[in-house]
């Protein structure tokens, strides 16, 4: 078992549980020094205990966990997060889009695949624990596009559509303001949290992925490119 915890207790905490030592001293070490305070485990028995006597505001769990079946503990983290607001972070090496898929069906706030890029994995970190716009507000609804706050999910015409990580928080952003438009710099604040990792055609590729993904059903239209400025989600 591994434990380390920043002592600052305003940092917002992060539970790790990772049977491999080597990534979460890795994750760690960038995670402190980026701000936050960190409990890493190594066993996911252990893990639920800790979530259930002090929840973290962000658990990132490895698929493959000794101690506990990753769908037992998860089950958990859903009871918890019942009564606390919750993230979850699903690592796994398994990067193939059903696995990835059924990780985000099951809740996940997003799902890393290994091997993985640290500094991206501490970008993707920022995102999920920025404040959501619109938190409040049970769905957004466009035409029966309709992405519902409480759950995370993105459905059309009735078809649960598989949006996940920034993309999701790209479409939740845009579609809590319909008919602004924002350039790649606002973006990059609102969605990724004005990491400096991160550049300007992150927006583009993320448009451009999210527009794939509500092509099936019809709906890429729905967000504009406005020229020589940046997107916006268009008005009923």
């Amino acid at each position: 078992m591994l434990r380390r915890m920043a002592a600052d207790e305003s940092q917002k905490q992060i539970l790790i549980v990772d049977r491999d030592v080597a990534t979460i001293e890795l994750l760690c070490e960038q995670l402190k020094e980026a701000g936050f305070g960190v409990l890493a485990i190594t066993d996911g028995a252990v893990a639920a205990d800790i979530i259930a006597e002090r929840p973290p505001q962000l658990i990132i769990v490895d698929w493959n966990m000794p101690g506990l079946a990753a769908l037992q503990f998860i089950e958990r983290v859903h009871d918890a997060r019942r009564l606390q607001s919750m993230r979850l972070i699903i690592l796994s090496d398994l990067a193939g889009e059903q696995d990835v898929v059924s990780g985000l069906n099951m809740g996940a706030d997003d799902y890393i695949t290994k091997p993985f890029s640290v500094r991206e994995a501490v970008a993707r970190i920022r995102a999920v624990l920025r404040p959501r716009p619109h938190a409040n507000s049970a769905a957004l609804n466009f035409e029966h596009l309709i992405l519902n706050t409480a759950t995370n999910r993105v459905t059309a015409q009735g078809v649960q559509l598989h949006v996940r990580g920034a993309e999701y928080r790209l479409l939740e952003f845009l579609m809590s303001h319909p008919g602004r438009t924002f350039n790649r710099t606002q973006l990059l604040a609102q969605v990724w949290a004005g990491d400096q990792d991160i550049d300007e055609r992150t927006v583009d590729v993320n448009v451009q992925r999210l527009r794939k993904i509500l092509a099936k059903p019809g709906y890429e239209a729905c967000i504009q490119t406005v020229r020589g400025f940046g997107y916006r989600f268009i008005e009923r």
